[in-house]
């Protein structure tokens, strides 16, 4: 073939005119080869199963699910734990799946080619979906002979079932027990934090922040009741002194009618205290104060009896008994009854102003005590939301192990059985001739490009060119030569004379 020769339609034309017979008989061999191959080739069959993830029966908005983490994350964990050494080892000898190996293959190396033999592929999530919520997976066994691919996919179905099963029971409880021994330390700890409180509490009675507004209102009680108490002692006083002047004023008249005379300048004194007494209660009272009334009434009877020994001249005084008469003896209980009353009002007043004191300590160690109940409810309340909060995942967590138990949680559900495969899965007759006939047309065509490549023969002014480095002058027509029998024969191809250059 010339150097850079280019292959056009014309030339593929020629080529394939020449040997089309090349195309039918590389197609034919190749398929019978195919054809051979796929019957002589040993078979294997696979066996599938579609397990669905069933979501929990009752809503994740009432009770929270045990399993929450992806189910993609989850799935390929189980699987890794089901294909292990320790799971595919006890079944490779309870079905005896390599009988003729034992012997002389490692467990190691059968196990693996098991793993090989068994596939997992999720299914396809459908658009709009979240990619957590996975609706399920395929299992599918691929083995020599039908019976052992659905056995070992049956088998390898159970043990993903019984796997997400236990797995889902086992966090279950973890999560229980877990949140049960927090939740007991956590009551222990609000337990104690109940007792310090308590006991601050006790230690500080009315000191506390909430007590502040009822020791202000206490305190401006005990302030009325000492003004008050102040006001009865200052009246007892002055009852008693009156009381101790009209006993004097009595004891001068009794001496004075003993004697046989008169005694004025007591009553002018008697009545010089009155007067004082009253103008002292007008200043604080009203008139109508019953102390202002009384006074007055005193007054009026005083003048009435100053009155009396003016009216009265009596000849002779008679002989006087020697006993006080009972104005006196009345005069001295009544000042007697004073003293009661005043030490009693003394004594009221003072427990009065030991409160008064008690309540204002209370209230200037308000700050430091509120402080301290601070940090201490503080820490409280910092217990309780620990302990509510626990409390509240430990129920919603035994509810959700309760689900478990009843298998109303998120569990896998076979939806196909392994089926038995009727038809091997390889290698498959259909693929393999039709990949025969395809591949032998391929080659084919294949060989008709070689040919075309390898022809060296010139076939066009182009060809000549290229091959002999001249330009062409002339080209003879091809010329037909009469044949035997009186027939024309045509030559078998073009023939071109090329004259000098």
């Amino acid at each position: 073939m010339a150097a850079n020769r280019e292959l056009n339609s014309t030339d593929a034309k020629r080529v394939l005119r020449r040997y089309w017979w090349i195309l039918p008989i590389s197609t034919v061999l190749l398929t019978v080869i195919s054809w051979v191959a796929a019957n002589v080739l040993p078979k294997r069959y696979t066996s599938q199963t579609m397990v669905l993830v069933e979501q929990p029966s009752v809503s994740a908005k009432y009770v929270d699910p045990v399993v929450s983490d992806d189910l993609n994350h989850r799935l390929a964990t189980m699987q890794e734990q089901i294909l292990s050494r320790s799971r595919l080892q006890p079944i490779i000898e309870k079905l005896n799946l390599y009988p003729e190996d034992p012997g002389r293959v490692h467990i190691d190396d059968l196990v693996e080619r098991l793993r090989g033999a068994v596939t997992v592929k999720p299914v396809e999530v459908m658009q709009g979906t979240g990619p957590h919520q996975l609706p399920g997976f395929y299992i599918s066994a691929t083995f020599d002979t039908p019976q052992l691919a659905q056995q070992v996919c049956t088998e390898i179905t159970s043990m993903f079932l019984a796997q997400n099963a236990r797995q889902t029971e086992q966090q279950a409880s973890r999560t229980t027990n877990f949140l049960g021994e927090q939740l007991a330390e956590a009551k222990k700890k609000l337990d104690q934090e109940d007792a310090k409180l308590a006991e601050f509490k006790r230690q500080h009675p009315g000191s506390l922040p909430e007590d502040t507004q009822g020791n202000i209102g206490i305190l401006t009680g005990t302030n009325t009741q000492l003004e008050a108490n102040t006001q009865a002692i200052a009246r007892a006083e002055q009852e008693k002194a009156f009381n101790e002047s009209l006993l004097q004023q009595e004891e001068a008249n009794w001496k004075t009618r003993t004697t046989g005379g008169t005694n004025p300048d007591s009553a002018d004194q008697q009545l010089s205290v009155l007067q004082d007494k009253l103008t002292d209660l007008l200043s604080r009272y009203t008139p109508d104060h019953p102390d202002v009334i009384k006074t007055e009434s005193q007054i009026a009877e005083l003048k009435k009896r100053m009155a009396e020994p003016a009216k009265q001249a009596p000849a002779s005084a008679p002989a006087q008994s020697t006993h006080e008469p009972p104005q006196i003896q009345l005069l001295r209980a009544k000042l007697k009854q004073d003293d009661l009353t005043i030490a009693n009002l003394k004594r009221e007043q003072a427990q009065i102003q030991s409160q008064a004191r008690q309540l204002q300590g209370r209230m200037e160690a308000t700050p430091m005590v509120e402080q301290q109940y601070k940090e201490i409810t503080r820490d409280h309340q910092t217990a309780s939301d620990i302990y509510n909060d626990l409390l509240k995942k430990s129920q919603s967590s035994g509810m959700a192990r309760d689900l478990v138990n009843t298998q109303d949680s998120e569990q896998f559900r076979v939806y196909d059985p392994p089926n038995f495969p009727a038809n091997p899965s390889f290698p498959k007759k259909p693929y393999f001739l039709g990949g025969g006939s395809v591949g032998g047309l391929l080659i084919g065509f294949g060989i008709l490009f070689l040919l075309a490549m390898m022809d060296k023969t010139i076939h066009s002014e182009h060809d000549a060119e290229l091959f002999l480095h001249l330009p062409v002058l002339a080209v003879v027509p091809t010329l037909a030569v009469a044949g035997l029998n009186g027939n024309n024969a045509v030559a078998d191809r073009k023939e071109q004379i090329f004259s000098g250059v």
